[in-house]
């Protein structure tokens, strides 16, 4: 018995005396990958340059017109009503109005926007109450007087305190409160708003109940400049 001999198919084979080659079918993957790479490359570098572009701007501005940080100081402090009464052997209810009215000056050529502020008022460190200064926009190269009015209801205090106070407040006409809080503003330029700038305000006062008046006063004040 005699085999038959297996033949091969080439890749080239021949019909009716001519070559037929087979070419493997082309993709291109390959060159969508690397076109879409590409321009994630050049928006990446775009938005980079306009980016930089926009803060040297900004630096160039800034420079220009060289922004101070906001001058606020407390101007005036008077007290419109003091009352104490007893609440027990130990301790006594003080009520009172006090109204402090600020400065702000705004020396820059530019606007400031002032957010909402805080201060806290309080006798030999106890918090006697807080008053709030709505925010407020102030035009360039201009004085502003803000007013505000902290209303003490009844805060509980030590006998011994509130001998204090009333000793103070009537027999010395003098009285040693400490105002704090912060103060937030930012800086408008070309409807741009700089970062934040916060001034610390630190003031310890004493005042004369008969006369409504501010009688001494020593402030500190703490701030970065933009």
């Amino acid at each position: 018995m005699t085999s038959k001999p297996i033949t091969t198919t080439s890749a080239a084979a021949t019909t009716n005396g001519f070559h037929r080659h087979y070419y493997p079918p082309t993709t291109t993957k390959t060159t969508s990958s690397a076109s879409f790479r590409g321009c994630c490359c050049c928006l990446f570098l775009l938005f980079s340059f306009l980016a930089l572009l926009i803060i040297a701007v900004i630096l160039v501005i800034f420079l220009a017109l060289k922004p101070k940080k906001p001058e606020f100081d407390l101007q005036q402090v008077g007290v419109q009503y003091v009352g104490i009464s007893p609440t027990t052997p130990s301790a006594a209810a003080v009520s009172l109005n006090i109204r402090m009215i600020f400065s702000s000056a705004n020396d820059n050529k530019v606007g400031i926007k002032y957010r909402e502020s805080r201060f806290t008022i309080m006798y030999r460190g106890i918090p006697l109450g807080r008053g709030n200064i709505p925010g407020f926009y102030q035009p360039a190269h201009s004085v502003r007087r803000i007013e505000t009015v902290i209303a003490v209801d009844r805060v509980s205090l030590l006998q011994a305190d509130a001998a204090d106070l009333v000793r103070d407040a009537s027999l010395n006409d003098r009285v040693e409160l400490r105002v704090f809080g912060d103060v937030g503003a930012k800086i408008r330029i070309l409807g741009f708003t700089s970062p934040g700038v916060q001034v610390s305000v630190d003031c310890r006062i004493a005042i004369s109940p008969r006369k409504q008046a501010l009688i001494n006063k020593q402030c500190g004040f703490d701030g970065l400049s933009v």
